[in-house]
């Protein structure tokens, strides 16, 4: 069967003409992306061999496509995780326009003193809830529009290959490492705020997924590059230590996300976002007892 060519001379996937794949089925080798291929007990398969029952998976179990994460495919809308955090961030953007105080309630910071709110603040403070509520605020148009077009630009396709839960469960842990991060490096009453955290964190998870699907790396290896050197050389004024926080709890839950033995794959997955998790947590704690 002749195979239309994608723009760089791989193969174009046989249900999505144009999207480049350098994977085929391991059944009848057609070229698949991401969205199409089935796992299987080696290799992935084409959703036409898995109906009909050609593939080598065993049992009904095999019968059911699933995406690189081991779940199944996504039904409906493949983006509405991204949409819907878009949303979410839009919302809390505007917020902090129009209500009150909103920006100083919210942000990441240790420890200080508020002068508008005259009281002291923080996480420090007991006010944990700024670990999570900072990844969702922007204060200038450019900052969300940036942060906004990298989550659209990486969430989907990531999206598409992990499934929903799994893709929220990355977004929000590369955030809250991103945060518990910057409280333990930064000074305790410097703000912080913006979700580049969780967007570094899609970074570093689409790392190792196109390693994974061994597809081309100099393009991803190129955009995080970029973004390191734009971190750097903004450093006075850029939360690095979020950006440093979120793309490598990216990188760790992705590949827990893509590896593992196969009968065992969700209790790995879940136990490297458990581990990242705790490990925020235990950051958190640790920065606070010596703040207070």
């Amino acid at each position: 069967m002749e195979q239309d060519q994608a723009p760089h001379g791989l193969s174009s996937c046989y249900r999505h003409p144009g999207v480049e794949t350098g994977i085929r089925c391991t059944r009848c080798e057609r070229p698949i992306c991401p969205d199409c291929m089935v796992e299987a007990s080696v290799g992935f398969q084409c959703p036409e061999c898995v109906r009909s029952g050609s593939g080598t998976g065993h049992g009904a179990a095999a019968a059911r496509p699933r995406n690189i994460a081991g779940g199944p495919l996504t039904a409906g809308d493949p983006h509405l995780v991204t949409k819907v955090l878009i949303g979410a961030n839009a919302l809390v953007f505007l917020a902090g326009l129009f209500v009150a105080d909103f920006v100083d309630r919210t942000l990441l910071i240790g420890l200080a003193y508020d002068l508008q709110l005259g009281r002291v603040i923080g996480v420090a403070d007991g006010e944990w809830y700024r670990m999570v509520t900072s990844v969702f605020l922007h204060q200038e148009v450019w900052h969300i529009g940036f942060n906004m077009l990298g989550l659209w630009v990486l969430g989907g396709p990531l999206e598409a290959a992990f499934g929903r839960v799994r893709y929220l469960a990355l977004f929000l842990l590369s955030g809250l490492a991103g945060s518990a991060l910057t409280y333990v490096v930064a000074a305790p009453n410097q703000g912080s705020l913006g979700a580049s955290g969780a967007v570094f964190g899609l970074m570093g998870a689409t790392f190792v997924m196109v390693r994974r699907l061994r597809y081309d790396l100099r393009p991803v290896l190129g955009l995080i590059a970029l973004n390191v050197l734009i971190t750097v050389v903004f450093r006075d004024t850029i939360a690095w230590e979020a950006h440093l926080g979120g793309l490598v709890a990216g990188a760790v839950i992705a590949y827990g996300l893509v590896s593992g033995p196969r009968e065992r794959r969700p209790v790995v997955q879940w136990g490297v976002c458990a581990l990242v998790l705790v490990a925020t947590v235990v950051m958190t704690v640790m920065r606070t007892a010596a703040l207070s």
